[in-house]
């Protein structure tokens, strides 16, 4: 009896290419994160912080830039809190139609 050539882990292949996962929300935008997500801790670490959520690096340094690690801890998970700041909303609206995977410099922060 002649053996059968089957390659035994073919379908454990084929069930990982067609079913992906979807991408996670971006927790500052709302858009879908893209290759590169940056677990951000919404209250700092340094402020007793523990819980993470996933953002995209360019919302991350925006957030950084614009709000002190205090201002951070009084939002907490707040995220409508902080699209109150001017400055953020104008950088979430301006995003919206970006990439997911979309980069630019960032503004410095203003001490």
């Amino acid at each position: 009896m002649a053996r059968k050539n089957r390659d035994p882990y073919g379908d454990l292949n084929r069930d990982a290419e067609e079913e992906a996962p979807p991408p996670v929300p971006c927790w500052l935008c709302g858009r879908p994160t893209g290759s590169t997500i940056v677990w951000h801790h919404p209250v700092p670490k340094s402020r007793g912080g523990r819980d993470v959520v996933p953002m995209h690096p360019i919302c991350q340094q925006t957030l950084i830039a614009n709000f002190t690690n205090s201002e951070l801890q009084r939002h907490g998970m707040d995220v409508e809190g902080l699209l109150l700041n001017p400055a953020v909303r104008k950088f979430v609206d301006w995003v919206a139609n970006k990439d997911p995977d979309f980069t630019a410099p960032q503004a410095k922060k203003q001490r």
